[in-house]
């Protein structure tokens, strides 16, 4: 009897790829087997995101795509993932023809049985909290090249941020115990991970739920001691949890890449209460003072918002000049999105959407002027490279530097006599920038 197919679709954050990675080696197990080819795909799961509104078109879409394959072979669409949590029945309303199924974030360690009820004919949907304590034990296939993978370390968050459905969606911030996110990196790097990618809604509280303190060096520690593992990288370090411990310690360990994924939002003291964030500007100054002093070498990456309700010119040009004094390394901006359940859904005067985008642009055009003014400080300067792929059409290699996290972030070009393998590291010395990439030529 032929098994069958479940062909895979993962939008949204990382921390969404890694529940659809445990979904992939469940159904694995459970008998199904899993392909990347959608025409031959008996059930297609698509795991969404619905944090903004953009995300959540971006899910739609992809919906009405894939259910043009019921054409073909396609029996079942099952929806998973955050729009799924946030709403539910609305989907299977809404898409009566085009969805079987839909399955929230809390019980996706029950896809089996719900792929299985779905082929049956039923039409359900599935958001309740799976009784199963198996937070900790969820296997999981890797989907990632096999030289990096993330490691999701917890789930949920506290913060409650004005703007942000999160909470709402996935709940509170829940630690995963130390003991299985090590087996599970050890696991990994046995598989040939060497970049290891820990990332969280909130990195930096790490532990304090299930430990009653901040266990995210004791964490950092053990993986550190991996074999195999070269790099690891934390995204989501909020800034009002990053003390000079932390900036000491990934100081002093080397395969902890010096790169800071820092979200300040904004830097306006009004704006930053209204979005019920924990830091002021003297704080977040002070933080960058400190990483600069501690880490000069260190990669700074953040994000903010634009016309968040009620923000006015003055306050807008307070945080463009900010950055524009500050001079981050990497840069993400976005135009405030009201999402329903939030706080800032019913704050008034909600900015009109062209004042939005225009700031927006503008932050986005001052972080390109800044990432070209860098990126030609970095000509005659080697680093060392982690090797992604080959550019057919250019002859070129490309790859990251401990800088450039992936997807979000720039790359390195260089040429090689020599074949290299893709997942190696290589010293390249920098020979020209183009935008938001390097250029450069690898050496001995």
């Amino acid at each position: 009897m032929n098994k069958i197919k479940v062909f895979p679709v993962s939008l949204g954050c990382s921390k969404n790829h890694c529940d659809l990675e445990n979904m992939l080696a469940l159904l694995k197990n459970g008998g199904y087997e899993i392909t990347l080819a959608e025409e031959e795909a008996d059930v297609a799961i698509i795991n969404t995101c619905g944090f903004i509104e953009s995300a959540k078109q971006e899910a739609i879409d992809e919906i009405l795509n894939i259910s043009e394959l019921k054409e073909g072979n396609l029996k079942k669409l099952i929806v998973t993932g955050c729009l799924a949590q946030r709403y539910g029945a609305e989907i299977l309303d809404n898409f009566p023809d085009e969805v079987d199924a839909v399955a929230g974030v809390f019980c996706f360690d029950k896809i089996c049985e719900i792929v299985a009820e779905t082929l049956k004919g039923s039409r359900k949907v599935y958001l309740e909290k799976s009784d199963a304590d198996n937070f900790n034990h969820l296997p999981r296939i890797q989907t990632t090249p096999f030289y990096y993978a993330y490691l999701k370390i917890a789930e949920g968050c506290n913060n409650r941020c004005a703007y942000c459905a999160i909470p709402k969606i996935r709940g509170g911030y829940v630690s995963r115990e130390i003991n299985s996110l090590v087996k599970e990196a050890e696991t990994l790097a046995s598989n040939g991970v060497t970049e290891l990618i820990v990332v969280a809604q909130d990195t930096t509280r790490y532990g304090i739920d299930l430990y009653g303190k901040n266990m995210l060096i004791p964490l950092l520690s053990k993986l550190t001691e991996i074999d195999g593992i070269k790099w690891i990288r934390l995204h989501y370090l909020y800034p009002e949890m990053i003390d000079e411990e932390l900036l000491l310690f990934i100081r002093d360990n080397e395969k902890i890449v010096n790169y800071f994924d820092i979200p300040i939002q904004h830097i306006n003291d009004r704006i930053l209460k209204l979005m019920n964030r924990r830091s002021d500007r003297a704080q977040i100054e002070a933080l960058m003072k400190n990483i600069r002093k501690i880490l000069p070498d260190a990669a700074i990456r953040t994000t903010v918002i634009t016309g968040f309700p009620s923000e006015t010119d003055e306050e807008f040009e307070e945080l463009y000049n900010f950055i524009k004094e500050t001079e981050f390394d990497r840069l993400g901006s976005f135009a405030f999105s009201k999402e329903e359940g939030t706080k800032a859904y019913s704050m008034k005067p909600q900015i009109p959407k062209k004042v939005k985008q225009e700031r927006n642009d503008r932050i986005m055009k001052l972080q390109s002027e800044i990432m070209e003014k860098n990126n030609r400080k970095q000509i005659g300067k080697v680093y060392e490279v982690l090797v992604e792929g080959f550019h057919n059409e250019y002859g070129v290699y490309f790859g990251r530097t401990y800088k450039d996290s992936v997807d979000i972030d720039g790359m390195v070009m260089f040429e090689s006599e020599t074949p290299i393998e893709f997942g190696d590291y290589v010293n390249v010395e920098i020979t020209g920038a183009d935008g938001y990439d390097l250029t450069g030529k690898i050496i001995d």
